[in-house]
């Protein structure tokens, strides 16, 4: 049974799996990337709707500060990107230097600040849309909603499940 040194600095307890640590560190970078790729294919889709937006003869009826939205969910699709790319950049840079736990932790940090990016950019998406098609008023509460669906999904019932978990519940 690996001992408790051998546990990820983030794993509250051994899961029992018979693992080097370097077999952990491997397992953990093949899951890491799989996120990494279902985040990436959904930012990419919303970066080539966004460009394209710009070429449309009706973006020129836009308001300054639809002008200005718009941008900024242009930069966010663009950091979000980047902040996605960053992991597979890094291991790169350090393969074959036996750091794959430093890469496992370098990415599980990318991921969670793309999700936070990600979020922003989907809700900021959805509440432009909404002022452009509909109007403001429109737009604040597609923001709160969604707003309030991440906050659910992404945030509390994680945590709820997480507090569960440690107290032995499931």
């Amino acid at each position: 049974m690996p001992s408790r040194r051998d546990a990820e600095p983030y794993d509250d307890q051994v899961d029992g799996r018979d693992e080097s640590p370097s077999e952990r560190a491997d397992r953990n970078w093949i899951e890491v990337l799989q996120e990494l790729r279902v985040m990436q294919t959904g930012t990419q889709i919303l970066t080539g709707f966004l460009l394209a937006l710009a070429f449309q003869p009706a973006f020129a009826e836009l308001s300054g500060g639809q002008r200005t939205l718009y941008l900024v969910l242009v930069v966010l699709s663009a950091l979000s990107s980047i902040v996605a790319l960053a992991p597979v950049a890094l291991h790169r840079l350090l393969f074959k230097r036996r750091a794959k736990q430093v890469v496992v932790e370098y990415g599980h940090a990318a991921l969670i600040t793309a999700l936070v990016t990600v979020s922003i950019l989907l809700i900021g998406v959805v509440a432009f849309v909404f002022d452009v098609v509909v109007g403001p008023a429109a737009a604040l509460i597609a923001f709160v909603a969604l707003s309030a669906v991440v906050v659910a999904l992404w945030i509390v019932a994680p945590l709820v499940l997480r507090a569960r978990h440690t107290a032995g519940e499931i």
